[in-house]
């Protein structure tokens, strides 16, 4: 069993998600024997995407919630159907200790991920986040532990 996490942009543009989808699709390739978990915490954009494609690669999703008001706070209304889709078919839904959502209850989902991943995938620009608990915050937590870590981003991708 290889358990793969995601970090990554939430704000990618609408062209860059088949880009994205194409790019993290061959990366996970390797691993579409049936023993592949994906984790993510099924925010918009780098989070589905990835959550996609390890579902259309045969493999098990687990999602880990930052908060238990997650879903009704931090979810778009034009979001709601690929998010509960998604959330639908997972095979484990992990939600953190906290009643809503804010800044200590994604570093809590992040910690939760990283915790209990072999790889970490990052569909990230390498740019800085400005402030804690963003894709490149999570990229330096992994290196830090020894975890793996793929970079993904196409020619071609931006954010919104």
């Amino acid at each position: 069993m290889t358990r793969i996490g995601i970090t990554g942009h939430s704000n990618l543009s609408a062209d860059s998600v088949p880009l994205v989808r194409d790019a993290l699709a061959d990366l996970l390739a390797p691993y579409a024997d049936g023993d592949l978990v994906g984790l993510s915490c099924l925010a918009r954009g780098a989070d589905q995407v990835f959550a996609e494609v390890v579902l259309d690669a045969g493999g098990k999703l687990e999602v880990v919630l930052p908060a238990v008001d997650y879903r009704e706070a931090k979810v778009k209304p034009h979001n709601l159907d690929q998010f509960d889709e998604l959330l639908m078919r997972s095979t484990l839904v992990r939600y953190m200790p906290h009643k809503t959502a804010g800044r200590a209850a994604y570093e809590d989902a992040n910690e939760a991920i990283l915790g209990g991943i072999d790889r970490l995938v990052a569909v990230w620009d390498g740019q800085s986040s400005g402030g804690k608990g963003g894709t490149g915050d999570a990229v330096n937590a992994a290196r830090g532990r020894g975890v793996p870590v793929d970079v993904v981003w196409p020619e071609g991708a931006r954010r919104e």
